[in-house]
């Protein structure tokens, strides 16, 4: 039961992801959902029980879970790694699904139509960046208290290195049809990223 559960949870996902590329957030229903599912829209609250709630789970699955992901293994234990590889780790993972995911793409191009109008920008800041900002801030915290970044705010250092890791991709988000990048041009877009970063963080 559990596993057909999930998988039903899935399908909708999928279905409201495909709504929301269409429609944007505020002309998506959960009236209009249910009937493209083909069930009930009390199946459909079973489940979720609004469209905020529902967009929320939409941006964790597409946009932001593998973020979340790459920044708790930051956290995790790990003597062999120098920070500067952990950094590209984290900067190659982030960028792969910013410049390849068209699902991921489609959720940021969304927000940014439809965030002066209403409050998807704050629910789509509160569902994902700022849960991985937060952990990604502990890992720079730790460095500090090794010695291996300069002593400064945890939270903004971390803002500071994600922008720098999306600095040259962001024209992105306004081409119609932009190309993938490739692996060796991630590297490269992080190493650069991450060679800046440390030239102003590093312990002087």
């Amino acid at each position: 039961m559990k596993v057909r559960t999930e998988a039903r949870r899935n399908v909708i996902l999928e279905a409201a992801v495909a709504l929301f590329k269409e429609l944007g957030y505020e002309r998506t229903s959960m009236n209009e959902l249910a009937k493209r599912l083909g069930g009930s829209k009390a199946t459909l609250y079973g489940y979720f029980a609004s469209k905020e709630e529902l967009f929320r789970a939409v941006v964790q699955t597409v946009a932001v879970s593998h973020l979340a992901e790459a920044a708790a293994e930051l956290q995790e234990a790990n003597e062999t790694a120098t920070l500067e590889a952990q950094l590209m780790r984290f900067g190659e993972r982030m960028l792969f699904v910013l410049t390849n995911d068209a699902d991921a793409l489609a959720v940021y191009r969304m927000v940014l139509a439809e965030a002066g109008r209403s409050d998807v920008g704050q629910q789509f800041q509160e569902s994902g960046p700022a849960e991985y900002i937060r952990t990604l801030a502990g890992f720079m915290d730790a460095a500090m208290k090794r010695g291996e970044l300069r002593r400064r705010d945890p939270h903004v250092t971390a803002l500071q290195f994600t922008t720098l890791i999306t600095a040259e991709t962001q024209a992105r988000l306004f081409q119609v049809d932009p190309e993938p990048v490739s692996v060796e041009q991630i590297h490269a877009l992080v190493q650069r990223a991450v060679d800046m970063f440390l030239a102003g963080a590093a312990p002087r």
